[in-house]
């Protein structure tokens, strides 16, 4: 199974306009950070999780063709708001896109983005739409994407509950603030894990500054952890730096082998 990460910024992408910060003006290209969104490909399958606001450009840089189904982690707007450009499978292929979500988020999705799961409305003749189909995502409750079995573990984020997902050896999880028992526990074991991690030092309500990701990795146990959804307050050679061993700062681009024996 391999895992690529398509992107690996906040909701403000790296560089900040407007910012000349260190990391900002960086000329190491994996200080480049677009918003959240990345690729499971199960060998049988492809899974794109989110569609951020760049996912266009993010697919033609990663070279992917075609996927299978769409995993959304929530509906805040840096996760979600790319979902137009999943039109062009609709037109190279036909079918409905599956998009997997939490049931709680169907009706936000499907009144936010309209045009697209109201079959009332129709393109003109010479345009298109994506064809999306919500599936449901419960707790607990594995589902079967591209020939595996995933497994929907949640997460708080705020107010907002996030969709992360252990498969084979796998576990992915993004925007939380803390792992509750049961996530923590379905996650042993795994090969690979991925966190999200905003900065060092100042806590935040609802995020894993970079401290309380290692320790969530240190609890887990995976032999490697890699860190996403970073901010540009920290550069990826400084968290090389600082990063104990067996965790290390994703990048926009890298692709993981995971470990399935």
């Amino acid at each position: 199974m391999k895992l690529t990460f398509l992107g690996t910024g906040t909701s403000f992408g790296v560089p900040v306009v407007g910012c000349d910060c260190r990391t900002c003006t960086s000329d190491d290209p994996r200080d480049r950070r677009t918003r959240h969104g990345a690729l499971v490909d199960t060998g049988e399958g492809r899974l794109l999780v989110d569609t951020p606001p760049e996912l266009r450009l993010q697919l033609l840089d990663a070279g992917v063709t075609g996927i299978d189904a769409v995993w959304f982690t929530h509906v805040h707007a840096d996760h979600v708001h790319g979902i137009d450009d999943l039109r062009i499978f609709t037109v190279r292929g036909g079918d409905d896109v599956p998009a997997y979500a939490a049931t709680r988020y169907h009706d936000h999705l499907a009144r936010y983005f309209r045009y697209i799961f109201d079959d009332d409305i129709q393109p003109v003749q010479g345009s298109a739409k994506p064809r999306v189909r919500l599936e449901p995502l419960e707790k607990g409750r594995p589902v079967e994407i591209a020939g595996r079995s995933f497994l929907p573990l949640e997460v708080p984020h705020g107010p907002m509950t996030v969709s992360g997902f252990r498969v084979g050896r796998l576990g992915y999880i993004t925007d939380a603030k803390r792992l509750p028992p049961d996530t923590l526990e379905a996650l042993r074991g795994v090969d690979v894990l991925v966190l999200n991690a905003l900065w060092f030092g100042r806590p935040h309500a609802s995020h894993f500054i970079v401290e309380e990701a290692v320790e969530a990795a240190q609890a887990v146990g995976a032999r490697r952890t890699f860190l996403t959804h970073l901010t540009h307050r920290v550069s990826h050679a400084e968290l090389l730096e600082r990063l104990p061993d067996g965790v290390a700062p994703a990048y926009d681009g890298l692709t993981v082998e995971v470990d399935d024996g």
